[in-house]
């Protein structure tokens, strides 16, 4: 059975079609829920009520989009629900660009960072995205991993398109600033300890002294 014939019985109320539908997509929904509120059970938390928003609103699902991408939104507008009711941004979004000094060359804040995606592995760049601030955050999750836009952005989160990319630039800065001191901590740990003068010293006099005896 394809996946299109499974969602239009799970749209009639077939439950069995539901879970099938549930098994195929739960590990991306939490993926993404985790990786915009950085706690596990959070993201378990609204991984179930974004499934829940499923159940009720699956009989909307026209096939205008790709069924990922319509579930990826709503998992999107789940998440953004919980950090205003919560009160999560840390970061104001209303904050405004600071202005350039001296009327230096404005820079643009959107552009790929490719320093950031594809110099380290994975696993330290999740950590250090988990490090960030949760304004910061749940910004360069969107743009960066997830690849929205800063207008798609600014309208999810009530913000203006320089302000989105203002808190992403802000979040570059601050996730380079996590990788250089987890990279700085892997290397003090590859690198070979030095042994010290008095260490041979001692070790030496002992083996004379076992020779002696």
């Amino acid at each position: 059975m394809s996946e299109a014939e499974i969602i239009d019985r799970a749209k009639k109320g077939d439950d069995m079609c539901f879970k099938l539908l549930y098994d195929s997509h739960k590990r991306r929904v939490y993926s993404l829920c985790f990786r915009m509120v950085g706690q596990t059970e959070t993201a378990e938390d609204l991984t179930q009520d974004a499934f829940l928003q499923l159940h009720r609103k699956i009989a909307s699902f026209r096939g205008e989009s790709a069924f990922s991408t319509w579930l990826h939104r709503l998992t999107v507008n789940i998440v953004l629900m919980h950090v205003r009711k919560k009160r999560l941004l840390e970061v104001s979004l209303d904050e405004t660009l600071d202005p350039n000094d001296e009327g230096g060359p404005q820079k643009d804040f959107g552009v790929e960072d490719t320093s950031l995606m594809g110099s380290v592995d994975r696993v330290t760049l999740e950590r250090a995205i988990e490090c960030l601030p949760d304004g910061y955050r749940i910004i360069f999750v969107l743009h960066d991993v997830e690849g929205y836009e800063h207008n798609e952005i600014g309208e999810m989160l009530g913000c203006s398109v320089g302000n989105s990319k203002s808190q992403l630039h802000k979040a570059r800065i601050k996730l380079r600033g996590e990788l250089r001191v987890t990279n700085a901590e892997k290397a003090r740990q590859k690198a070979p300890q030095r042994v010290r003068p008095e260490q041979i010293v001692i070790e030496a006099g002992t083996d004379e002294a076992a020779s002696a005896a």
